[in-house]
């Protein structure tokens, strides 16, 4: 299918909840065509494909045998990834695949033996890789003006801001997880992609759960996937802290909270990054690189210039910018599965660690 735009595809969307339609909004702008979609509840695809376009199939099975259909985003809970994406790979599709890649290494390699076999391909998706300030962050590491990078920390804190607390989000056979694999699996990929993918050799980590048990009696002001559930579950982590150790010396410290008692502007979210030349510090979907370095013998601070007028929707411009070229001109992924696989060690080390109350390898 031909747009204004060059695109020359139509797109699937397997689960059609609130992300999916992040999903098809940036798809339209980049103009790639919605032209099906598919939910575990039915009147989630009927109404997302009436905004964007396309059928609601009932069944996945029926979306993927959609001539029209040549890739598809793969956005549904995290236990179904592996399952949902390994079909669309089986049936030749392009596949975007939402974080985390899956579960477990274990469904990782599962994904990743049916990519070796499979016409498609499969484009993890990192988003935070290709916001405005993460970009020049990463040009000026890749210049060589930061000399080594020894350290970064990188945090997201949120007061109280457990998602759809009861529903699928916090109940860990589904999910796999609290904060760390929802939004620890964002900073710790950012991490590593700044710092050239070194490899991740040891954590230290401890994950808490404080505030979401009883149901009723946690206290909010917004809730991210609908209202709390009373008779759901709760048991994932609200918060997590580690201490990653790289090969070659660097070392990332990672704070994600989903709710904590921290007063308002006592912290900062963001990716802080030391190196022996310059270090910078970034808001991930901020406007601003403040940069700290010498010059001619002077310390100095700088502030790169670039466009970062609405970074949330540049992000999601970004990633369907190279997920187009996958699909159209079969370029390399701009996030690899094989660097979810990497991620997902990293994240079953850190609660491993957790458990274990002690430092653990990295498989």
């Amino acid at each position: 299918m031909t747009s204004s735009h060059g695109v020359t595809f139509g797109l699937g969307l397997i689960g059609c909840g609130g992300i999916a339609n992040v999903h098809a909004q940036a798809a339209r702008r980049a103009g790639i065509k919605v032209v099906g979609g598919w939910d575990v509840l039915p009147e989630r695809a009927q109404v997302l494909t009436k905004e964007h376009g396309g059928v609601a199939s009932a069944s996945i099975d029926e979306l993927l045998a959609m001539k029209s259909v040549d890739a598809v985003v793969v956005a549904v809970p995290n236990d179904r990834h592996c399952e949902c994406a390994c079909a669309a790979l089986k049936a030749g599709k392009h596949v975007l695949l939402e974080k985390p890649m899956a579960l477990s290494r274990g469904q990782c390699d599962e994904i990743l033996a049916v990519a070796q076999t499979s016409s498609g391909s499969l484009q993890m998706g990192f988003v935070c890789r290709q916001s405005p300030t993460a970009l020049a962050a990463k040009k000026w590491i890749d210049s060589g003006r930061f000399g080594e990078i020894y350290h970064i920390k990188a945090s997201l804190y949120r007061r109280r801001g457990i998602p759809g607390l009861g529903g699928w989000f916090t109940t860990k056979c589904h999910s796999g997880g609290g904060p760390l694999i929802d939004l620890g699996v964002h900073l710790i990929d950012l991490s590593l992609h700044l710092a050239g993918h070194p490899k991740v050799e040891r954590v230290s980590g401890m994950t808490w759960s404080k505030f979401g048990s009883p149901i009723a009696d946690y206290r909010f002001t917004s809730m991210w996937a609908g209202p709390p559930q009373l008779g759901g579950t709760f048991d994932v982590e609200d918060a997590a802290t580690a201490l990653i150790r790289c090969a070659g010396g660097l070392t990332i410290e990672l704070n994600v909270t989903w709710a904590a008692n921290i007063p308002d502007g006592s912290t900062r979210d963001g990716i802080a990054i030391w190196g022996s030349r310059a270090g910078a510090y970034f808001d991930v979907l901020g406007k601003d690189l403040a940069i700290a370095t010498e010059e001619e013998g002077m310390l100095v601070d700088l502030k790169p210039q670039f466009d970062a007028t609405n970074p949330l929707d540049q992000a999601w411009d970004e990633q369907y910018r190279h997920f187009a070229q996958l699909v159209t001109q079969r370029k390399t992924p701009v996030a690899t599965g094989g660097q979810g696989r990497s991620l997902q060690c990293v994240i079953d080390a850190i609660y491993e660690s957790s458990r274990m109350n002690r430092e653990v390898e990295v498989a």
